[in-house]
């Protein structure tokens, strides 16, 4: 199916309205990828009667599948190797020695399926010695009900554990489940916990964050949004704390609460009540 443009902007405006986020004419193709099949289930005969009940409103559990469908769920384990070099050898290290207690609390916001919470989980398992002693928090949220049930089972295809796991992490952090693929062992899955959350929602009700990673979700929303977004997360993160976003996104000009960490790429600082240098 394909959407007019009526029925593209009535989509369109929940999805946003829900998520914050903008469909770009570039992504309006997936308005009638995504949705044939949620029609074809629901029994809805076209997009343009699909566009109709949404409008009505009157179908609360149809917007929400709607909203779920649209999602992008795109992610994978490691994704974007250069930052997770980064987050081993020189951010965590550098929060570890900032802290008084030996805890870090960490949260992966919009994780989609979890893999990027347990590639930080396998970090902290892959340098026992290292972290030994130390209570590491791993806290892995979504707006869509589907990824966060997915990822609280860990169970992941053959495609997607290759995408970004060596053979060799494969075989430390898996077992094969027949006719399904591999699940993460429970060493690795007792370091995460997955809830749901919107990104344009009240913060998560835990102590402050050490690390927050909020890796190409920005780049959908609007820079009105954006700044919203980025000023409830400096909110939410310890004052030594950093917050990791994707290699095209930036607070810089759009919030007055992080500056840019020199010596790291997309890592940005909290600006505390006293001054932070972030040139130094």
């Amino acid at each position: 199916m394909e959407a007019s443009d009526r029925e593209a902007r009535i989509i369109a405006s929940l999805f946003e309205q829900v998520t914050g986020q903008q469909f770009s004419k570039d992504r309006a193709w997936r308005i009638g990828m995504m949705l044939t099949p949620l029609c074809a289930e629901r029994g809805i005969s076209s997009l343009g009667q699909l566009a109709a009940m949404l409008e009505k409103g009157r179908d609360e559990a149809l917007a929400a599948e709607v909203v779920d469908a649209l999602l992008n769920n795109e992610t994978s384990f490691f994704r974007d190797r250069v930052a997770f070099t980064q987050l081993t050898h020189h951010v965590l290290p550098r929060l570890a020695a900032a802290k008084r207690e030996r805890r870090l609390r960490i949260w992966s916001a919009a994780c989609s399926t979890g893999q990027e919470a347990y590639s930080l989980a396998m970090i902290f398992a892959e340098a026992e010695a290292q972290w030994r002693g130390w209570t590491i928090d791993i806290v892995g949220t979504d707006l869509s009900r589907v990824a966060i049930a997915r990822a609280r089972t860990g169970v992941y295809t053959q495609f997607e554990v290759q995408r970004g796991l060596s053979v060799r992490r494969m075989i430390d952090w898996f077992d094969p489940v027949p006719d399904k693929g591999w699940r993460i062992k429970s060493e690795i899955a007792s370091m995460v916990n997955f809830g749901r959350h919107n990104l344009l929602g009240s913060l998560p009700a835990r102590p402050a964050f050490d690390l927050i990673l909020c890796r190409n979700a920005l780049l959908y929303f609007s820079p009105d949004t954006r700044r919203q977004v980025l000023d409830r997360m400096a909110g939410s993160i310890a004052p030594q704390g950093a917050l990791m976003l994707g290699a095209g996104e930036t607070a810089s000009g759009l919030s007055d609460r992080f500056c840019a960490d020199p010596t790291a790429l997309t890592i940005f600082r909290p600006v505390a009540a006293q001054s932070v240098d972030c040139a130094a």
